[in-house]
C-alpha cells in the first residue's frame, strides 16, 4: 500500500477514537450563584467535593461565579447573566438565589442549596418528585425547626420575655412565620419583627431592636444573614442581646447559640447532585434531599461576656461548646 493510502486508512480507523476522546474531554461549565462574598469556605467545600468525584477545574470543569454579597436585589440580574453565558448547569445558594435561578431559566438544570421549603417557594412540585429543571438540598426538615431555635434561646435565657426576629426582605414562607408566632405564644414570648434589605441596614436594625426593648435576637436564615454572620454576632454582643443563629459559623464567630444543619455537608451533597446531572441524570428525577442532623453550638465565651450561666441540661445536649 502506498504511504498516502496507509495514512488515509489509519485516519479512518482512528476517527471514532478521536471523536470519543474529544467528547470525554469536554469541559463542563457551572454557573455558581452565591448570596455571600467571594471565595468563602462553602465555595471551597463544594469544590473539594467535586474534585473527589473526578471533576477538576480547568481539566473537565470550569466555574463562572457571581456573588451578591448580601444583596438579594442583585441576584436576579446575576442569575440572568449566568444563563446568557450558556453554562451547562446552575448552582444557586439560598431561597432568593434559587428563586432568581428559576425565573432566569426553565431549560438549564439548577441545583439549589440551603433552601428552607422548596415546595412553598414554588421551586419544585414535591420533594419526592421535583418535576422540573430544579432539584437540590433543602435547609430544614420541617417548619418546627425554627420553633426549636426559639425554644433553645428561651432555655438558655429563662428570664427572656421579648425577642426581636431579624428577617430579610426577599422570598420567605408565611408558614415559617406562623410557626414562630405559635411557638412564641407557647413560650410566653413577645416576638417583634425587624426587616432589613441590605447589609448596610444591620447596625441600625439591631440597635433599634434593643431600643424597643428586645432582650434577645433570633436571626432568620437567608443569604444576607449568612454573608453577615460574623457582623451580626458582633452587633448582638455589642448591644448585649443573647442571639441564636441559623448557621454554626455565626456561633463560632461570637453568637451565643446556633441550631442548624451543616452548610459544609449541604455543599458536599450538592456536589453529588451536580455530578449526577453532569453525567446524564435529570433534575426532575432526583428527589430533594433534606438535612437529617441539626447541630447545636453554644459559645460560652459570649455567655460569660453577657453575664449568662447556660443551664447544664442545655450544655449536655450541645454538639459543640466553645470555651
Amino acid at each position: 500500500m502506498r504511504p498516502i493510502g496507509l495514512v488515509f486508512t489509519l485516519c479512518l480507523m482512528l476517527a471514532p477514537l478521536i471523536t470519543e476522546a474529544q467528547q470525554t474531554g469536554k469541559i463542563q461549565t457551572i454557573g455558581y450563584l452565591s448570596p455571600a462574598t467571594p471565595r468563602n469556605p462553602l465555595d471551597e467545600a463544594f469544590e473539594r467535593s467535586l474534585e473527589a468525584l473526578g471533576w477538576l477545574q480547568n481539566q473537565n470543569l470550569r466555574f463562572e461565579r457571581r456573588y451578591a454579597e448580601g444583596r438579594n436585589d442583585a441576584l436576579p440580574s446575576l442569575a440572568a447573566e449566568l444563563v446568557q453565558l450558556n453554562v451547562d448547569l446552575l448552582v444557586a445558594w439560598s431561597p432568593a438565589g434559587a428563586v432568581a435561578a428559576k425565573r432566569a431559566t426553565s431549560q438549564l438544570p439548577v441545583v439549589f442549596l440551603a433552601v428552607g421549603d422548596p415546595v412553598a417557594f414554588g421551586l419544585v412540585s414535591s420533594v419526592a418528585r421535583p418535576g422540573g429543571n430544579l432539584t437540590g438540598i433543602s435547609f430544614d426538615a420541617a417548619v418546627d425547626t425554627y420553633a426549636k431555635g426559639l425554644q433553645l434561646l428561651k432555655e438558655a435565657v429563662p428570664a427572656l420575655t421579648r425577642v426581636a426576629l431579624l428577617l430579610t426582605s426577599g422570598p420567605r414562607t408565611e408558614i415559617g412565620r406562623q410557626t414562630m408566632a405559635s411557638a412564641a405564644r407557647e413560650l410566653k414570648l413577645e416576638l417583634h419583627e425587624v426587616v432589613v434589605a441590605t447589609p448596610a441596614e444591620l447596625d441600625v436594625a439591631v440597635r433599634k431592636a434593643k431600643d424597643q426593648g428586645a432582650q434577645g435576637l433570633y436571626i432568620w436564615p437567608s443569604g444576607l444573614t449568612l454573608s453577615s454572620g460574623k457582623r451580626l454576632s458582633a452587633l448582638a454582643l455589642a448591644n448585649r442581646l443573647p442571639s441564636i443563629h441559623p448557621f454554626r459559623e455565626s456561633a463560632v464567630a461570637g453568637g451565643l447559640l446556633s441550631y442548624a444543619p451543616s452548610l459544609t455537608d449541604i455543599a458536599g451533597r450538592g456536589a453529588v447532585y451536580v455530578d449526577k446531572i453532569l453525567r446524564g441524570a435529570r433534575p426532575a428525577d432526583l428527589p430533594v434531599e433534606q438535612p437529617t442532623k441539626f447541630e447545636l453550638v453554644i459559645n460560652l465565651k459570649t455567655a460569660k461576656a453577657l453575664g449568662l450561666t447556660i443551664p447544664q441540661t442545655l450544655l449536655l445536649r450541645a454538639d459543640q461548646v466553645i470555651e
